[in-house]
């Protein structure tokens, strides 16, 4: 079987681990754009996309909008590696519906932090009625990472009060050093502790998520978050 043809937008450190392990997903890297290429997104183009089958985006906030929005448009499917612009989900899920694309979308794409997220939930769930315990959401990562707290440990939070935790969770992010990222959640009793804690080791997690999210996506429609299709491929 021939293979497929992968597109990078976005070049940095993500987009070079893409690349490396993107073979033993079925892809070929056929374009790489960033800054140098893409400043004014003029390597949006017809040309430049043709024959790709599916579009990574691992970008910055600034530009992830954009580059969703011009890859619609092309009719290129694409999964969303940036976070920090979910804010505008509704305008680039319409843009997606209207020009018949496919996008996948997530604030990590790390199978274990989206398991992670789902005992999260359950814990918040049966312990919403105990109102001694109070909650906490902590995280940190390296340095250089843009959005602080992370759309990871906002969803976390999100989920936890979805699952039917009113009290207050109280939420920090911490910045330094090359940390990969490790997201902890907690509750406190006067009798005891509970801590739940999700630590990466590198970046690898990350990238294969989203290269298991590429070679799904292909050939299909629609807008889709990445736990939709993992947990539906687990039959979970």
């Amino acid at each position: 079987m021939n293979p497929m043809n992968l597109a990078i937008v976005g070049y940095g450190k993500m987009g070079r681990l893409i690349e490396q392990l993107a073979p033993e997903y079925g892809f070929q890297v056929s374009l790489k754009l960033d800054e140098y290429n893409n400043t004014s997104f003029e390597g949006m183009t017809p040309e430049n996309f043709r024959g790709v089958d599916v579009a990574v985006e691992f970008s910055i906030p600034a530009a992830a909008v954009e580059n969703c929005m011009r890859l619609a448009a092309l009719g290129v499917n694409v999964v969303v590696g940036t976070t920090g612009w979910f804010e505008h989900l509704d305008r680039v899920r319409e843009a997606v519906e209207r020009h018949g694309s496919g996008l996948v979308w997530s604030p990590n794409y790390s199978i274990g932090v989206n398991v992670f997220s789902r005992l999260a939930a359950q814990a918040a769930r049966l312990l919403a009625g105990e109102r001694e315990y109070g909650a906490w959401a902590w995280e940190i990562h390296h340095g250089t990472k843009k959005d602080a707290p992370s759309g990871t440990l906002r969803k976390l939070v999100e989920q936890m009060k979805n699952a039917g935790y009113t009290r207050p969770i109280d939420t920090s992010a911490s910045r330094a050093g090359a940390h990969p990222g490790t997201h902890e959640i907690g509750f406190d009793s006067p009798a005891d502790t509970i801590t739940l804690r999700h630590c990466a080791r590198s970046r690898e997690g990350f990238a294969r998520g989203a290269l298991q999210a590429a070679r799904w996506l292909a050939g299909r429609k629609g807008c889709y978050e990445f736990a939709e299709i993992l947990f539906d491929t687990m039959g979970a």
